[in-house]
Protein backbone atom coordinates (compact mmCIF):
# COMPACT_ATOMS: atom_id res chain seq x y z
CA UNK A 1 0.00 0.00 0.00
CA UNK A 2 1.19 3.50 -0.81
CA UNK A 3 2.25 5.52 2.26
CA UNK A 4 -0.35 8.21 1.57
CA UNK A 5 -2.39 9.61 -1.31
CA UNK A 6 0.09 12.44 -2.00
CA UNK A 7 2.31 9.95 -3.87
CA UNK A 8 -0.36 8.73 -6.27
CA UNK A 9 -0.08 11.51 -8.87
CA UNK A 10 3.18 10.19 -10.32
CA UNK A 11 3.74 6.82 -8.63
CA UNK A 12 4.60 3.96 -10.98
CA UNK A 13 4.16 0.46 -9.65
CA UNK A 14 6.95 -2.12 -9.58
CA UNK A 15 4.87 -4.45 -11.77
CA UNK A 16 4.98 -1.75 -14.49
CA UNK A 17 8.79 -1.59 -14.55
CA UNK A 18 9.12 -3.64 -17.74
CA UNK A 19 7.74 -0.70 -19.75
CA UNK A 20 8.10 2.35 -17.49
CA UNK A 21 11.78 3.11 -18.17
CA UNK A 22 11.24 3.96 -21.81
CA UNK A 23 7.59 5.01 -21.35
CA UNK A 24 6.48 2.62 -24.10
CA UNK A 25 3.05 2.29 -22.42
CA UNK A 26 0.95 4.79 -20.51
CA UNK A 27 1.52 4.12 -16.79
CA UNK A 28 -1.46 3.65 -14.53
CA UNK A 29 -0.79 6.86 -12.57
CA UNK A 30 -1.26 8.85 -15.78
CA UNK A 31 -4.21 6.75 -16.90
CA UNK A 32 -5.89 7.65 -13.59
CA UNK A 33 -5.23 11.35 -14.19
CA UNK A 34 -6.59 11.05 -17.74
CA UNK A 35 -9.78 9.45 -16.41
CA UNK A 36 -10.14 12.16 -13.78
CA UNK A 37 -9.52 14.90 -16.37
CA UNK A 38 -11.90 13.34 -18.88
CA UNK A 39 -9.48 12.96 -21.78
CA UNK A 40 -8.70 9.95 -23.99
CA UNK A 41 -5.01 9.79 -24.85
CA UNK A 42 -4.42 6.94 -27.29
CA UNK A 43 -1.26 4.88 -27.26
CA UNK A 44 -0.49 6.33 -30.70
CA UNK A 45 -0.58 9.83 -29.21
CA UNK A 46 1.63 8.70 -26.33
CA UNK A 47 4.19 7.10 -28.61
CA UNK A 48 4.34 10.22 -30.79
CA UNK A 49 5.37 12.36 -27.80
CA UNK A 50 9.00 13.05 -26.95
CA UNK A 51 10.32 11.30 -23.82
CA UNK A 52 10.48 14.61 -21.89
CA UNK A 53 6.83 15.33 -22.70
CA UNK A 54 5.80 11.87 -21.48
CA UNK A 55 7.74 12.45 -18.26
CA UNK A 56 6.07 15.84 -17.82
CA UNK A 57 2.62 14.22 -18.05
CA UNK A 58 3.57 11.46 -15.59
CA UNK A 59 4.84 14.09 -13.13
CA UNK A 60 1.81 16.40 -13.60
CA UNK A 61 -0.06 17.08 -10.32
CA UNK A 62 -3.55 15.66 -9.87
CA UNK A 63 -5.49 18.44 -8.17
CA UNK A 64 -8.59 19.58 -10.13
CA UNK A 65 -7.06 22.78 -11.56
CA UNK A 66 -3.93 20.94 -12.62
CA UNK A 67 -5.95 18.18 -14.28
CA UNK A 68 -7.89 20.76 -16.28
CA UNK A 69 -4.61 22.37 -17.37
CA UNK A 70 -3.22 18.95 -18.26
CA UNK A 71 -6.24 18.18 -20.46
CA UNK A 72 -5.79 21.52 -22.28
CA UNK A 73 -2.07 20.80 -22.70
CA UNK A 74 -2.79 17.33 -24.12
CA UNK A 75 -5.36 18.73 -26.58
CA UNK A 76 -2.77 21.26 -27.81
CA UNK A 77 -0.06 18.58 -28.10
CA UNK A 78 -2.25 16.13 -29.98
CA UNK A 79 -4.15 18.49 -32.30
CA UNK A 80 -1.53 18.29 -35.09
CA UNK A 81 -0.94 14.53 -34.72
CA UNK A 82 -1.94 11.90 -37.27
CA UNK A 83 -4.26 10.33 -34.64
CA UNK A 84 -6.07 13.67 -34.36
CA UNK A 85 -6.69 15.58 -31.18
CA UNK A 86 -7.24 13.58 -27.97
CA UNK A 87 -10.95 13.12 -27.36
CA UNK A 88 -12.90 14.47 -24.43
CA UNK A 89 -14.65 11.98 -22.17
CA UNK A 90 -16.85 12.41 -19.15
CA UNK A 91 -14.52 12.85 -16.18
CA UNK A 92 -14.53 9.91 -13.77
CA UNK A 93 -17.04 10.51 -10.99
CA UNK A 94 -18.26 8.01 -8.40
CA UNK A 95 -16.36 5.14 -10.00
CA UNK A 96 -15.91 2.00 -7.84
CA UNK A 97 -12.20 2.84 -7.50
CA UNK A 98 -13.12 6.29 -6.17
CA UNK A 99 -15.88 5.27 -3.79
CA UNK A 100 -13.84 2.87 -1.72
CA UNK A 101 -16.77 0.91 -0.24
CA UNK A 102 -16.06 -2.47 -1.85
CA UNK A 103 -14.12 -3.86 -4.81
CA UNK A 104 -15.92 -4.17 -8.17
CA UNK A 105 -17.43 -7.64 -8.73
CA UNK A 106 -14.94 -8.52 -11.51
CA UNK A 107 -12.02 -7.67 -9.26
CA UNK A 108 -13.50 -9.48 -6.26
CA UNK A 109 -13.94 -12.70 -8.22
CA UNK A 110 -10.53 -12.41 -9.95
CA UNK A 111 -8.68 -11.72 -6.70
CA UNK A 112 -10.51 -14.60 -5.01
CA UNK A 113 -9.52 -16.92 -7.88
CA UNK A 114 -5.89 -15.82 -7.45
CA UNK A 115 -6.03 -16.64 -3.73
CA UNK A 116 -5.87 -13.00 -2.64
CA UNK A 117 -9.42 -12.04 -1.70
CA UNK A 118 -10.19 -8.35 -1.19
CA UNK A 119 -12.51 -7.63 1.70
CA UNK A 120 -14.39 -4.31 1.78
CA UNK A 121 -12.20 -3.30 4.74
CA UNK A 122 -8.98 -4.00 2.84
CA UNK A 123 -10.34 -2.28 -0.28
CA UNK A 124 -11.14 0.84 1.76
CA UNK A 125 -7.54 0.96 3.09
CA UNK A 126 -6.04 1.15 -0.40
CA UNK A 127 -5.16 4.47 -2.00
CA UNK A 128 -7.26 5.67 -4.89
CA UNK A 129 -4.41 4.86 -7.31
CA UNK A 130 -4.13 1.31 -5.95
CA UNK A 131 -7.90 0.82 -6.29
CA UNK A 132 -7.75 2.29 -9.81
CA UNK A 133 -4.93 -0.04 -10.85
CA UNK A 134 -6.63 -3.16 -9.53
CA UNK A 135 -9.99 -2.20 -11.05
CA UNK A 136 -8.42 -1.48 -14.46
CA UNK A 137 -6.38 -4.67 -14.47
CA UNK A 138 -9.45 -6.80 -13.71
CA UNK A 139 -11.84 -5.36 -16.31
CA UNK A 140 -13.59 -7.85 -18.58
CA UNK A 141 -11.73 -8.23 -21.86
CA UNK A 142 -8.49 -6.91 -20.36
CA UNK A 143 -5.33 -8.99 -20.32
CA UNK A 144 -5.07 -9.85 -16.61
CA UNK A 145 -1.41 -10.93 -16.69
CA UNK A 146 -0.35 -8.12 -14.31
CA UNK A 147 -3.21 -8.57 -11.85
CA UNK A 148 -1.45 -11.14 -9.66
CA UNK A 149 1.70 -8.96 -9.45
CA UNK A 150 -0.43 -5.88 -8.75
CA UNK A 151 -2.32 -7.64 -5.95
CA UNK A 152 0.94 -8.86 -4.42
CA UNK A 153 2.44 -5.37 -4.61
CA UNK A 154 -0.44 -3.38 -3.16
CA UNK A 155 -1.41 -5.91 -0.50
CA UNK A 156 2.01 -6.34 1.10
Amino acid sequence: MLPDDSHQASHCFAFEQDFVGGWRCIPLCLRRKLDLAGIKLKLGHWNALEHQERQLLVDWPDDPASLEAMADHIRQLTAPMAEGMAKNLAPARDEPWQAGSSPPADLASSSEALGQPLSPQLWAQLSELERFALAKLSRPGHDHHNLRAALEEVLR
